[in-house]
């Protein structure tokens, strides 16, 4: 049989897919899976905010379409680019190993180390929250595009740094660029490093895609997921949060922003699998939350 695999065009979609493409071989011998590219609204717009435009639905429209009309069997998605509520003819069957959640720097060895008013690229609200929250003397620009398009603009001097994900890099062959930021001075989005395989609900596609799934990382994604649900975060929403799974249990931890960065708050909250740690953790964080950063999360 063959097995149709929808991608967004870009490099590191295209090698996440092949990501996809050969777990499912090595998972079912004698399938054949056949990529389908496309190119998405938001790959097509890169000169205003994605909030602007339509929020993260414009990395998905284009292949949920595709996948709903039965023009592919399943889509493949970087897990932190899939909206929070999703429709229900649409489900996510399988997550591959996560891999480095960290973000890296480029163009300086730190965030301390960047000169006094460094002018840093990004489109993220949560980088721009997180780097203003450590160094209000900073100044951010608007940075979107694929790995390669932001690494051009960088070199020609339209920032003095620019951030990216670890995994978007390492996957494309870049290890050695950047400088990886810990966890501590900055909390990754929600879902970053994961790569997402959805399906159509109750489609025989489901079983053959879940196959390839690592529980850990679906664990901690799907609590991820469940804590943005509970804030009522979009993508102008900034939000760090990561969950890991120790000794069988879901540790989750999460930060809430003001856009400017002046304001934050932060908690960790664990639990056992199937406890809504998310809902509680989003209580207890709205509650403690100044005003600034309330009114961005539903409260």
């Amino acid at each position: 049989m063959t097995f149709r695999l929808g991608t967004r065009a870009s490099p590191l979609a295209l090698t996440q897919a092949e990501m996809v493409r050969d777990a499912l071989v090595a998972a079912h011998p004698g399938i054949a899976v056949e990529l389908v590219p496309m190119r998405t609204t938001g790959d097509r717009v890169q000169d205003r905010a994605l909030a602007e435009i339509g929020g993260k639905g414009l990395w998905t429209k284009e292949l949920d379409r595709a996948l709903l009309a039965g023009e592919v069997d399943a889509c493949v998605h970087s897990g932190k680019d899939v909206e929070t509520i999703r429709p229900a003819e649409i489900a996510i069957a399988a997550m591959l190993p996560r891999a480095d959640v960290r973000d890296r720097l480029i163009g300086a060895p730190s965030i301390a180390a960047l000169a006094a008013g460094a002018v840093v690229g990004t489109s993220s609200p949560r980088r721009r929250a997180q780097l203003l929250h450590l160094r209000p003397d900073l100044r951010t620009v608007l940075f979107r595009g694929n790995v390669a398009t932001r690494l051009a603009r960088l070199e020609a001097g339209e920032a003095d740094a620019t951030l990216l994900a670890a995994a978007g890099l390492d996957r494309l062959g870049r290890h050695d660029l950047g400088s990886a930021i810990s966890i501590d001075e900055m909390l990754p989005a929600p879902s970053q490093a994961a790569v997402a395989i959805e399906v159509r609900a109750g489609s025989p596609a489901a079983g053959i895609v879940a196959v390839i799934d690592d529980a850990p990382t679906s664990m901690a994604v799907r609590a991820e997921r469940a804590l943005l649900a509970a804030f009522h975060a979009g993508c102008h929403s900034p939000v760090g949060a990561l969950a890991r799974i120790v000794d069988g249990r879901v540790v989750l931890r999460a930060q809430l922003l003001s856009e400017d960065g002046a304001e934050t708050i932060a908690g960790e909250l664990s639990g056992a699998p199937g406890e809504d740690i998310a809902g509680a953790l989003a209580r207890d964080l709205l509650a403690r939350a100044p005003a600034a950063v309330k009114r961005l999360f539903g409260g």
